[in-house]
């Protein structure tokens, strides 16, 4: 499986991409820039200042978008009107990370500290009313998050635990029953993650330019080398969802040493992804 360059170093922290055909294809964060980008059809970034930190980004039920932002969430409208929601919290040592849609629309985003103290962060969930509720408290690296094809499960990352972790879920009750789902071999830090149709795991390793694919069952099936060594996410892309997207970081980066440090990478991996989830409000 070999992995393609598309773009050149465009972000300083790229993270976060998302496929979604009412966009038109990709979009994905510049994350400490504040920027959400999009990639052309003709392979060009367009680039969208939304806050100081653009953190997730998801599609919204009626067009737009919803994004996590430094210290919450800020709404998207189909015109591309930004509207940024009263703030989570207040302390400015901590901001939000990566997020995503759960099975009944509701979008998670987790925090992190700036200095990565441990337990200084936890996960958001913003409703389709607007109301936010504490879903997770007391993680450090909050990361990737996703969920099983028959949305049972849901699937975590947070960086400082080496490890992914999978939850039960429930409309009604939310994430339940946390255990580990698989310890990345090597001291790897898993980042972002995303889940095939087929109900395998890829998790980006951030400190070890690969992308790793997981089964259903937890096993280790595949490394993905990228040539750039801070891999922040992944997602399925392209007209089939066939396509897996890959971005990458220059933050804490020598860049001479790293030249495609913040490029944008694709593979052909042999399995179809799923839709991305949908925010409801």
């Amino acid at each position: 499986m070999g992995v393609e360059q598309v773009t050149g170093p465009v972000a300083f922290h790229g993270e976060g991409p998302v496929w979604h055909p009412g966009w038109g294809g990709l979009r994905f964060v510049d994350m400490l820039a504040g920027d959400v980008l999009r990639l052309a059809t003709d392979g060009a970034v367009e680039r969208r200042h939304v806050g100081s930190v653009a953190a997730a980004v998801r599609p919204r039920q009626g067009g737009g978008a919803v994004i996590g932002v430094e210290r919450g969430f800020a709404l998207e409208d189909p015109d591309g009107t930004v509207t940024t929601l009263p703030q989570v919290w207040s302390d400015p040592g901590v901001r939000m990370n990566e997020g995503g849609c759960d099975p009944d629309g509701r979008f998670y985003c987790g925090s992190m500290a700036y200095d990565q103290s441990p337990g200084a962060a936890s996960v958001y969930r913003l409703a389709p009313d607007g109301s936010v509720e504490v879903v997770l408290e007391r993680v450090t690296v909050s990361n990737g998050l996703e969920w099983s094809p028959d949305g049972s499960r849901a699937y975590y990352n947070d960086t400082a635990t080496f490890a992914i972790s999978v939850f039960d879920y429930d409309p009604g009750l939310g994430l339940t029953n946390r255990r580990t789902f698989a310890r990345l071999p090597d001291g790897g830090r898993p980042d972002g993650l995303t889940v095939d149709a087929e109900g395998g795991v890829w998790t980006a390793v951030s400190n070890a330019g690969a992308v790793y694919r997981y089964s259903a069952a937890g096993v280790l099936e595949e490394k993905l080398a990228v040539p750039a060594r801070k891999v922040t996410a992944c997602t399925f892309g392209g007209d089939h969802l066939d396509q897996l997207f890959i971005t990458t970081s220059q933050e804490n980066v020598d860049t001479r040493e790293d030249p495609l440090a913040g490029s944008l990478f694709r593979a052909d991996v042999g399995i179809t992804g799923l839709p991305v989830r949908v925010f409801a409000g």
